[in-house]
């Protein structure tokens, strides 16, 4: 019996709650993002569309050095120790402004240094102050911590509801592009603004927030090999969007992000599920070892068996859901998306091994096969975009993916077991369907 006992007890309330609110609020928050850039891909025409992707691409590729790696080690250390809430935060937003900073300084630096045209070298500066507003999301990370996404996901629907309205205004006064990388800017202003509001109201003060040099040392020591797994991974996500607009064309990138829209929405799955149950984990691994290695054994096959549903049912249905979302204009988009739907299963196996990775606190290796992938990845797309355009960079993507999150932990000996795991979940992780109860037990 999953729940030990006849009714249902306040932890496990807590943890279905959570789940619903974090599902509802990324579907609304998805199913608003693929409204809106169905909005504005028709509207600004396949070339535009591919610069304004080319931009957050490069902003993306940056985003993670100002993260820095933080996010897990602050979700993770607040599930340790809740009592030193305010020490933790108040260290990682000093942290996370100082890397923003940086990371904004090497934007300018750069694109003045290789970026030759002016107007997408300032469209890429205006977004860059996106990545200070960011370092809010510590704020956002305690929610998650304390398994409370209420908040967060009122935050995020709001967003989402007035960047449509928003989308819709300027397409209908006819607006330029500068309007829009406008709004993706007025985008973090808003999720900054909700995110510390909410925590005020229901968490504390942001003025209780402190700094410790001894503990900055420690999350700096601990999220390092998180930042050069992230720098790999978005190196996998994004660079091929960047190469697409600098080998090709950005009509093609313009196709090819229409493809990466709806992979975005897939993705949501295995995120959701990670970032909810890894707080459960945690819990769960101090207490019961045993009990442990069999909710996490769980917790894998359910998320691969679903992705792997996932994926098959987005590729034969490609087309149609090309067709009459984003129109006939994007139509080759439809073929590209039919392989890179295959990308969500890689999705799922490399973030259910990244999040046990991290709880059982062996993050030192990750490095190694992130930065596999992410050579792979760049290697690889110089070749076949080069040959075979973007749809060679589609089939790049999803073998890199399995490169990094799957292939590579069979090669490192402390990731064997969950190496395991993965095949296992890929093999008969369908068994594990009905126990998905037990994640909350």
């Amino acid at each position: 019996m999953f729940f030990g006992g006849t009714g249902i007890s306040d932890t496990k309330k807590k943890v279905f709650k959570n789940i619903a609110w974090a599902i509802t609020g990324k579907i609304v928050a998805l199913a608003g993002a693929l409204i809106a850039g169905i909005i504005v891909a028709r509207f600004l025409g396949k070339e535009q569309y591919g610069i304004m992707n080319y931009v957050i691409s490069i902003i993306a590729i940056f985003q993670v050095f100002a993260d820095f790696g933080l996010d897990s080690i602050q979700i993770r250390e607040e599930s340790k120790a809740i009592e030193q809430r305010d020490t933790i935060i108040g260290t990682v937003f000093c942290l996370r402004l100082f890397f923003a900073i940086v990371a904004f300084l090497a934007i300018i630096l750069l694109v003045f240094l290789f970026e030759d045209d002016s107007v997408i070298r300032g469209y890429i500066v205006l977004y860059a102050f996106s990545m200070i507003l960011n370092t809010t999301w510590v704020a956002r990370n305690h929610f998650t911590s304390i398994v409370w996404n209420e908040y967060v996901v009122k935050t995020e629907i709001s967003r989402s509801i007035i960047g449509i309205i928003l989308k819709l205004c300027f397409v209908m006064l006819n607006l330029p592009l500068i309007y829009f990388i406008c709004l993706l800017l007025f985008d973090s202003v808003l999720l900054a603004s909700g995110y510390l509001l909410s925590y005020s109201r229901k968490i504390g003060p942001i003025r209780a927030w402190r700094f410790s040099s001894e503990l900055a040392v420690y999350l700096i020591k601990q999220s390092f090999p998180l930042l050069l797994s992230g720098i790999a991974i978005i190196i996998y996500n994004r660079i091929d969007q960047v190469m697409i607009g600098k080998m090709v064309d950005q009509g093609s990138l313009g196709i090819y992000s229409v493809a990466v829209r709806f992979i975005e929405m897939l993705v949501f799955i295995p995120t959701i599920l990670s970032q909810t149950v890894s707080p459960i984990l945690v819990d769960i691994r101090q207490k019961d070892y045993a009990r442990y290695q069999r909710t996490s054994r769980t917790f894998m096959n359910v998320t691969v068996f679903t992705c792997v549903l996932l994926a098959i049912a987005t590729s034969l249905l490609a087309y149609p859901l090309v067709y009459f979302t984003f129109g006939e204009t994007y139509i080759e988009a439809a073929a590209i998306l039919s392989i890179l739907s295959f990308k969500v299963i890689g999705d799922a196996l490399s973030q259910t091994s990244g999040q046990l990775i991290i709880i059982e606190g062996i993050q030192k290796y990750a490095p190694v096969r992130n930065i596999m992938g992410g050579v792979a990845c760049v290697i690889l797309n110089l070749f076949f975009i080069t040959r075979y355009g973007i749809t060679g960079a589609a089939y790049v993507a999803v073998f890199t993916i399995l490169i990094s999150g799957t292939l590579t932990n069979g090669l490192i000996p402390a990731y064997r077991n969950i190496f395991r795991m993965q095949m296992k979940a890929l093999l008969v992780g369908w068994r594990d369907v009905g126990n998905i109860k037990s994640l909350a037990r």
